[in-house]
């Protein structure tokens, strides 16, 4: 033992302190040659990331280290680098008598020749150093960790919020004095109207009664809808009322004001953010709200904006209606030249024949009737005065002079009926050309109908596809501001930029981690 160590053993406990020191200073050689390596250590200047880098490496290879020195002692032992990512050079440090650094591969006794880079001198011989590691100093190095500690983290607090000031709270302050001191208060008004067929029902069908018109005008709304925030109403409303003047006053405050000289484009991307139009499916209601700086401008801009989609809702069947309208009517006017044409034809005939032929030849077959029955009489009687033996052959000449007479009477009504006239024509032709005029004459008639009922039904129809608006809420000016909501707004910038710098945050943390490891 040490001199120092037995004169410590020979004075009496005065205090728990001296106590203390007393127990310290009878420890082992290798403890204290553990405390002097990890004093030494503490010498070297490492930085707090070394220690971190030492403290996992010593964790990794299964060792318990009481402080992050101790783990670099612990590894240097067992002939570990526990700075393997860090320059060489710079754990080398120049000797004060200007040794060859080619001396740091010493053999030390019981330790093997090092092959790591030393920032001390290992000496051929070492003794226990004699001064005492004293409890009061442990408490004092640990206090002041504690203090290290501390003042760390007030420093990463102020860090913080300094950085939350600046990117989350000063911008939401000057958001939240924008929407309370600045911006100009905007007035709007709201509307509400649907479209509606002029028969109250959704179309034809057996069912179309029991089908709401809003829900069977969709399409209708939908249209109305498009247009009404497209650029062609803007401009029509701005001609008619002047939108772009509206905002362009001096009063309205920079950010919601247009500029004198404005194009359309940047008028319309306001005018679609003051005009907010929503179409509700299920109740077929399209509801409207204009936004202005004066309540009665918005209620004009409003009352002209519904005048606009009533006029849009006439012109979207407008087409479709004049186009049924304009075929039923050509539909007609064909039928009837057809007619008129299947009469004149009928006329000319009946004028070129100066008799009926259809009579004529009526007349003809009946006669011709009548003289067959005859003649199959006759020849019936010639036949039964032939079957006696002896005829008498005054009544037999008799009865073959009938049978010749009528047969040449038939041959000539015959004949009659086959050739031509002065026309040209036999009475069995003149006949079939009149008999065709009727059949087209027939034919135009029902065609003629048929283009009336056409035309009737198409009326009809042009009736029912007729569109128009119902305005069941009308815009009435506001007595009070709606825009901006201020306690809203300034909230919903706060949550924007703290998840912004959340975001960022996050982002280099993890980026930062990346690069350490």
């Amino acid at each position: 033992m040490p001199k120092p160590q037995a004169r410590a053993t020979q004075e009496p406990l005065k205090t728990p302190t001296q106590n203390i020191a007393r127990q310290s200073a009878v420890d082992s050689p290798q403890q204290v040659k553990a405390e002097t390596d990890i004093d030494a250590i503490r010498r070297e200047g490492l930085t707090g990331r070394q220690l971190r880098m030492a403290r996992r490496m010593a964790q990794k290879h299964g060792l318990a280290p009481i402080s992050d020195f101790d783990a670099v002692r612990q590894l240097r032992l067992k002939g570990i680098d526990p700075f393997q990512s860090s320059n060489m050079l710079e754990l080398v440090v120049p000797t004060k008598d200007g040794e060859d650094d080619a001396e740091m591969g010493t053999v030390l006794p019981g330790m093997g020749k090092i092959q790591l880079p030393q920032t001390i001198k290992p000496a051929s011989s070492q003794v226990p150093q004699t001064e005492v590691y004293t409890a009061d100093r442990r408490a004092m190095e640990i206090t002041g960790i504690q203090r290290d500690i501390a003042s760390r983290r007030r420093k990463r607090l102020a860090l913080l919020l300094a950085r939350l000031s600046a990117f989350v709270f000063l911008p939401t302050i000057l958001a939240g004095w924008y929407y309370y001191a600045i911006a100009t208060p905007m007035y709007s008004t709201k509307s509400e109207f649907l479209i509606q067929s002029a028969d109250g029902g959704g179309g034809g069908g057996p069912l179309s009664g029991l089908i709401p018109s809003q829900l069977a005008n969709s399409q209708e709304s939908i249209a109305v809808q498009s247009y009404l925030t497209s650029k062609d109403a803007m401009i029509r409303l701005d001609e008619a009322l002047g939108y772009k003047r509206h905002f362009a006053q001096p009063e309205i405050d920079a950010i919601q004001r247009l500029d004198a000289d404005t194009t359309n484009e940047a008028a319309h991307k306001i005018y679609k953010k003051n005009i907010k139009i929503g179409y509700d499916p299920t109740e077929g209601v399209v509801r409207m709200e204009v936004i202005a700086a004066d309540p009665i401008v918005a209620t004009d801009f409003s009352k002209a904006l519904i005048s606009y989609a009533e006029e849009r809702v006439d012109e979207l069947s407008q087409n479709i209606r004049n186009d049924a309208m304009e075929d039923a009517r050509r539909n007609l006017e064909r039928a009837k030249v057809e007619r008129r044409e299947a009469q004149e034809n009928l006329i000319r005939l009946q004028e070129v024949y100066s008799a009926d032929p259809t009579e004529q030849l009526a007349a003809l077959r009946t006669q011709i009737t009548s003289y067959d029955q005859q003649l199959l009489e006759k020849k019936l009687a010639l036949q039964a005065l032939l079957d006696n033996p002896r005829p008498n052959q005054a009544k037999v000449d008799g009865a073959r002079g009938d049978v010749r007479r009528l047969q040449d009477v038939l041959t000539g009504l015959n004949a009659r009926m086959i050739e031509a006239d002065s026309s040209g024509l036999s009475l069995v032709q003149q006949s079939t050309e009149i008999e065709l005029a009727r059949a087209d004459l027939a034919t135009a008639d029902a065609f003629l109908q048929s283009a009336l009922q056409g035309e009737k039904q198409a009326a009809l129809e042009a009736g029912r596809q007729v569109r128009y608006l119902t305005v069941p809420v009308r815009p009435i000016a506001s007595d009070a501001p709606s825009y901006p909501r201020k306690f809203e707004n300034t909230i919903l910038a706060f949550l924007i930029f703290s998840g912004v710098y959340l975001m960022v945050s996050l982002t280099s943390s993890i980026l930062r981690e990346q690069v350490s490891n």
